[in-house]
């Protein structure tokens, strides 16, 4: 779980496509995953997710509300709320700059971002978790994300204390590229694999 393992699917690589056509086309197979393997997916990421917590005994973790086909936990999610974790969403409050995080747990009052997003509707219980658990596009062989292109993990990690990161993704999004200057690597990445 603390690397990734080599993947029976073949990988792309950046001699072949650009980031953003890597992006796109990793996207695209994210979207390909079938609704019962996806689910299945998602039960097997959400055991790895609260195993790592139990073992590092995180009790603060920023999470995701899941879009564009990224790893749905949110079942997960209340585990770890009634095993005592306390959890957190992001809220981009401006542009170009980290993110802030929201105390949040499931059943809270929800509004949408700027970007269609679920928030906590509550702006007044500001936290800085001790872990962060980023949704990944893609990965590489050394840990570092392909997000969506906008950096905002990038730029939270450069803070300091900088918090655990926790990467997750599945398996097939796995792929061969180099890391950019800014790339922050992850932790460790969690996949189903």
């Amino acid at each position: 779980m603390t690397q990734p393992k080599a993947s029976a699917h073949p990988m792309y690589t950046e001699a072949a496509f650009s980031r953003q056509d890597l992006r796109k086309s990793l996207l695209q197979k994210r979207r390909n995953i079938a609704m019962n393997v996806r689910q299945q997916w998602d039960r097997q990421l959400g055991e790895k997710l609260l195993q790592y917590c139990r073992q590092q005994q995180i009790t603060s973790l920023a999470v995701y509300w899941p879009i564009r086909g990224e790893p749905d936990l949110q079942a997960t999610y209340a585990a770890l709320s009634d095993a005592g974790v306390q959890l957190a969403l992001p809220l981009v409050l401006v542009r170009q700059q980290p993110l802030q995080f929201l105390s949040w747990q499931p059943g809270d009052t929800m509004l949408a971002d700027e970007y269609g997003i679920p928030v906590p509707a509550q702006r007044t219980q500001w936290i800085q978790p001790a872990a962060l658990l980023i949704p990944c596009v893609g990965f590489n062989a050394g840990r570092y994300r392909l997000g969506y292109g906008g950096g905002y993990y990038d730029r939270t990690l450069e803070k300091t204390p900088r918090p655990l990161t926790i990467g997750i993704a599945y398996q097939c999004t796995e792929a061969d590229f180099a890391a950019d200057t800014h790339d922050i690597p992850m932790d460790i990445i969690i996949t189903e694999a």
